[in-house]
């Protein structure tokens, strides 16, 4: 008879550098009253090496600073890279929490594979996370809708400039405190219909978490704004006909019977937030039907009732009402327009399980410090 082994876990050992030059506390509270997004950074980051040779090491905790790359290396040249975006949370106890990081490390696999990159073990995504939110976790605000945001990515940083997967790569995590979303209350956007441009196509990178996806949405964003709208709507690139998902952000339609319709998935990105939100409604008893779902379905079921509420969620806004869709040739909805009740209610829902104000029946909420 034979017997099988199960493999031992990965696990890396973390090195930790101190930062001589963390900024002092009355600095970094200053910075913490009124973060915005992405403007200021903790005293750290994590840096952790692979190479086809030793696959992943060198695991180590380091001060916050700019990184060393050769002018021919693979990510320049070729956009070989891929990033994640959770948050960390405190609780009114004073400890830190992320939400579901253990999905946040799946989706960065399966965008590895998408790009021909490394698999980082889910062991080693979520050991970076707690190395680096333990040694700045006074980093993490403290007041309503605040939070740390963490930034995991992965750059093919071998210089060859041939064009084939990388044989050296490197994984970061670099950390920023987030304020509110919604500094004055909850308010539905306005989003525009991009009808030139595509972010995505099939057999394509979009449901890939990687730069390009990104980079593709910024010429209609800046339409968008143009147009007075705070977001962009991307179709499907093949018939222009069916909804994919906003810039950054998937979307539902609420219908008056219960129905809840969500883009398949395929050429959008699966969210870790709308993957959430279908549980949480399902368990309400509401039927959530992910398909394909038309603009022309969209301004017919709210020009006769049936379509009551519209919202986008992702990790920055967590859930976000949608008023307002503006078109060339018309409009659906009204950029006045009063957040649905299953909207408000599911974001109080989704928020109060993040910040501990609620029970956390599914384990989604793993302690960082």
């Amino acid at each position: 008879m034979t017997t099988t082994t199960a493999a031992a876990p990965f696990a890396l050992e973390f090195d930790t550098t101190p930062s001589p030059a963390r900024r002092a506390d009355a600095e970094r509270e200053a910075m913490l009253a009124d973060p915005g997004f992405g403007r200021y950074f903790t005293d750290h980051m994590v840096s952790i090496a692979w190479s086809e040779a030793e696959g992943w090491h060198d695991a180590v905790v380091q001060p916050y600073g700019p990184l060393i790359l050769d002018p021919a290396a693979a990510v320049l040249h070729y956009a070989q890279e891929i990033f994640e975006g959770l948050k960390a949370y405190r609780w009114a106890d004073g400890s830190v929490w992320a939400f579901r990081p253990g999905a946040n490390a799946e989706r960065m696999q399966r965008s590895a594979r998408r790009l021909a990159l490394p698999e980082l073990p889910e062991s080693a995504f979520v050991a970076a996370i707690e190395h680096l939110v333990r040694i700045d976790k006074d980093w993490v605000p403290g007041a309503p809708e605040t939070s740390l945001y963490l930034r995991p990515f992965m750059i093919a940083s071998e210089a060859f400039l041939g064009v084939r997967p990388a044989h050296g790569v490197d994984f970061h995590v670099i950390a920023s405190p987030a304020g509110a979303y919604f500094s004055g209350g909850i308010a539905p956007v306005s989003i525009w219909l991009s009808e030139d441009y595509s972010r995505a196509g099939r057999g394509g990178m979009g449901a890939a978490k990687t730069g390009g996806n990104y980079a593709a949405s910024l010429l209609p964003q800046a339409e968008a704004y143009e147009q007075g709208c705070q977001q962009v709507l991307f179709l499907d690139s093949e018939e222009r006909t069916y909804v994919e998902e906003l810039g950054g952000m998937n979307v539902f339609f609420v219908y008056r019977d219960g129905r809840i319709v969500t883009p398949a998935l395929g050429t959008i990105l699966e969210g870790i937030t709308r993957s959430s939100v279908i549980r949480l409604a399902e368990e309400r008893g509401h039927v959530v039907e992910e398909r394909r779902f038309t603009v022309d379905e969209w301004r017919a079921g709210v020009e006769s009732g049936e379509i009551v509420e519209a919202f986008a969620c992702g990790t920055a806004a967590v859930i976000t009402p949608i008023g307002r869709l503006k078109t060339k040739d018309f409009e659906i909805g009204a950029p006045d327009a009063e957040p649905g009740a299953l909207t408000l209610s599911l974001r109080d829902e989704l928020t109060g399980i993040q910040y501990g104000r609620r029970p956390d029946h599914h384990g989604w909420m793993h302690k960082l410090a």
